[in-house]
């Protein structure tokens, strides 16, 4: 009778333990699935990533708090391989639960073409992997994906370009920002002059594209052209000379605040071209003849070459943000130098942007000139002109127009912040470039100094569960 007791009692036991246990499952579920779902819908999910993937920096959040329109988001991922971008998916559930007027959904490309070719063009078809992000009250829309993910970075040992950090957020706020905005400024490469081919600019447009900017190209000869004074003109290294009727153009539009981008490189003498110095003289911009080369011995103020030059970045409107924070390197390859700006009238303001080193001279066929003084040959330069009419006319000039356009210098060096700052200097308007930090694509060495929350807790949740299994199977073992 005892022991028929004693099992009716273990039993019992028993029951009441697997009962127990099967309530904590259910409530363990149905916690997990409402976490999941403000996770979700309420973007409360804490980002413990080793490189912060999820997080939105400062930038993304006033771009989202500003939106006044709302944009859709198609993400063409087939079934099979949607959870090859986990990251990315999660990272657009935060904007959308960061802003009601963000929403996005999954489209498999191989299903719905006619989404795919309502957003095609001649010079971009979207593929799989591909976002398109669409504001239908401005009708415009970005296509983002493939390189625009993956930041490239330079390998000193190797001399390689190799992957190195992610940048799905920069380019998806990028995109946001540019399809909502009701006019987007226009950036107008002139054509008619000899200037740089077409081909060696598509690098140039894509970065000013993906901030915002429309590009198009523009023949100054075309009859009737009368250029918008909220438009930037920009002067990619003409070899032959302006018309009078030109110049009479280009200075009625500075007269307007019209403001001009201009990259003066070495190949074309300037005495050839009097009435093209006429219009960069008007801003105090004097071009030397020759190419600008580094001391060999002041190894820090060349790259490889002597001719390639890493100047000095001087603390300017345009680069402020860049020097603060020692994002100043820079390469110009064959550049040009410029004479010393003089004291401008007092409508005038001119300033050095770069500066080649103080040992750095410039080489002619025939000649070779040193700065005088300590400090080297202007590189770059900005001007503001405040006109007749009373508006401000901006113009800036470099003398390696390589630095703005070659996508293998905005990789392993900062002219892509550079560009899009003389951007937003030329175009007087709100900035453009946004400055959101990659993350990092490899996750680092474990350190004793490297743990974290995340690390900390994927120690202790194992711990803490076994000292709870402890404590059950204490009592147990002493019955």
């Amino acid at each position: 009778m005892a022991k028929e007791k004693h099992r009716t009692g273990k039993l019992k036991y028993g029951s009441v333990s697997a009962l127990m246990l099967a309530m904590v499952l259910i409530a363990l579920i149905a916690l997990n699935a409402g976490i999941y779902a403000l996770e979700k819908n309420k973007g409360w999910r804490i980002d413990l990533s080793f490189n912060g993937i999820l997080s939105q920096s400062a930038d993304t959040k006033a771009v989202i708090e500003s939106l006044d329109k709302p944009v859709e988001i198609y993400a063409l991922f087939r079934k099979a391989s949607e959870r090859e971008w986990p990251e990315l998916q999660e990272l657009l559930d935060k904007y959308a639960a960061a802003s009601d007027r963000i929403t996005w959904k999954q489209v498999d490309p191989m299903v719905d073409q006619l989404l795919v070719n309502r957003f095609s063009t001649d010079n971009a078809v979207p593929v799989e992997g591909n976002l398109i992000v669409w504001c239908e009250q401005t009708n415009r829309f970005r296509i983002v994906g493939g390189e625009d993910f993956i930041g490239q970075g330079f390998d000193i040992e190797t001399g390689e370009l190799v992957y190195e950090n992610l940048t799905f957020e920069s380019s998806i706020t990028s995109a946001i920002a540019y399809v909502v905005r009701d006019r987007v400024a226009k950036a107008v490469i002139m054509q008619g002059h000899d200037e740089y081919k077409l081909e060696f600019l598509t690098d140039f447009q894509n970065l000013l594209e993906a901030n915002q900017f429309e590009v198009v190209y523009q023949d100054l000869k075309e009859e009737g052209y009368m250029p918008n004074p909220e438009d930037l003109l920009i002067f990619f290294d003409p070899l032959k000379d302006l018309t009078e009727t030109e110049l009479k153009t280009l200075t009625e539009f500075a007269g307007k605040g019209g403001s001009f981008l201009f990259a003066c490189d070495t190949d074309v003498s300037m005495d050839n071209m009097p009435r093209y110095m006429t219009l960069l003289r008007s801003y105090g911009f004097e071009p030397l003849e020759g190419f600008a080369e580094a001391s060999q011995v002041d190894r820090n103020s060349y790259y490889e070459s002597q001719t390639y030059l890493v100047p000095e970045m001087c603390s300017t409107d345009i680069t402020m943000d860049l020097v603060g924070t020692d994002r100043d390197f820079l390469i110009l390859p064959g550049t040009r130098a410029f004479a010393e700006p003089e004291e401008g009238d007092r409508n005038l303001v001119i300033s050095v942007v770069l500066r080649a080193a103080g040992t750095a001279v410039i080489r002619t066929d025939t000649t070779v000139t040193a700065p005088d003084g300590t400090e080297g040959f202007p590189l770059a330069l900005q001007a503001r002109r405040v006109t007749n009419e009373g508006y401000v006319s901006r113009a800036f000039i470099i003398g390696s127009g390589y630095t703005l356009t070659d996508k293998g210098l905005y990789s392993i060096t900062r002219s892509q912040e550079l560009t899009v700052n003389v951007m937003d200097f030329l175009m007087q308007q709100g900035v453009t470039g946004l400055n959101i930090a990659p993350k990092d694509a490899a996750r680092p060495g474990l350190k004793t100094e490297s743990l974290n929350l995340g690390s900390i807790l994927l120690i202790a949740l194992p711990l803490s569960v076994l000292f709870a299994a402890l404590l059950i199977l204490e009592p147990r073992k002493n019955r």
